[in-house]
């Protein structure tokens, strides 16, 4: 295999696809008005970095176990380390490279961060090794991981992330984990995973619709009770007598129009078209949920460092 193919079958190896999760460690900053502080977001990137490292090296670990597995898969068996692209020596020094960094590069900056991606390893670890296995222990545990992320955005800015936002990442995490379970198994059948054999259409649509509405709930909650950040700007001595009342944080209820049809439209994408076991491609390919994201995240920072 030539130099550049090689090089270009490692990196896909890495599923840099899958790195858009771990922007759930910019929440500390944005959540507290902070996104535009040059510290801060220096501090929150070098966390994204971080996590995508760990991230791929925990992918690539799990492709190795799976080898064989993957090799069946209709999908998976043409990722590079499942077709042959790469061997499983490359792909070991790989995640050798990746995970020594990571942890390294987070016990430098501070050790209990160090801990925390330590700890995000090893449940990958024991998810790619036995919970993976196991109904209902496997979405917790994708839940958990999008947890960690976000409380290393918090632990490498010092900035806290509200509780009603805690509990939406949890749920809204758990909503995304049981789609991808739910389309697995309305698009493969039980073989394609060993956990689908435990589950059934009604559970997993039972577990959707939990937690989708949990999600709605949570963030409602966020975005009427826990007061959001007012950056005073030039446009806020002419915006402020029109647009805020005594209570700010009604304005921010604004958004949940967006989280509502958001959450909607992924559901369309499951059940209409049964789409869903490739949540990151979702988030970046269909236009109009990328659409939903862009115009929440614009009125979400118009409200917190605008007016």
């Amino acid at each position: 295999m030539q130099p550049v193919n090689r090089m270009s079958a490692l990196f896909r190896a890495l599923r840099p696809n899958q790195w858009v999760k771990n922007l759930v460690v910019y929440v500390a900053i944005v959540f507290n008005g902070k996104l535009f502080d040059p510290e801060m977001f220096m501090l929150s990137t070098v966390a994204f970095v971080i996590f995508c490292a760990i991230s791929s090296a925990s992918y690539l670990l799990n492709d190795i176990v799976d080898l064989p597995l993957d090799r069946k898969h209709p999908r998976k068996r043409f990722r590079p380390l499942a077709s042959g692209l790469i061997g499983i020596q490359d792909a070991s020094f790989m995640l050798f490279v990746l995970l020594l960094g990571s942890i390294t590069a987070a016990l430098s900056i501070r050790v209990a961060l160090g801990i925390l991606v330590t700890a995000f390893f090893l449940l990958h670890a024991l998810y790619t090794f036995v919970l993976k296995r196991y109904m209902l222990f496997d979405i917790f545990a994708i839940s958990i991981s999008f947890m960690l992320r976000l409380f290393g955005g918090e632990l490498i800015t010092g900035y806290h992330v509200p509780a009603w936002l805690w509990l939406t990442t949890f749920f809204f995490s758990l909503f995304i984990a049981s789609v991808k379970r739910h389309s697995e198994l309305v698009n493969q059948g039980d073989k394609a995973r060993e956990v689908l054999s435990k589950y059934t259409n009604e559970l997993l649509q039972f577990l959707v619709n939990a937690f989708a509405v949990l999600s709605i709930i949570s963030y409602a909650f966020y975005s009427f009770v826990e007061k959001p950040p007012h950056i005073r700007t030039s446009l806020t001595s002419i915006l402020e007598p029109v647009l805020r009342s005594p209570d700010t944080r009604k304005w921010f209820m604004l958004t949940i129009p967006f989280v509502v049809f958001g959450i909607a439209r992924y559901a369309q994408l499951l059940y209409a078209q049964k789409q869903g076991e490739e949540p990151e491609r979702l988030a970046t390919h269909d236009r109009i949920l990328v659409t939903t994201i862009i115009l929440w995240a614009l009125i979400l920072v118009i409200l917190i460092y605008a007016i």
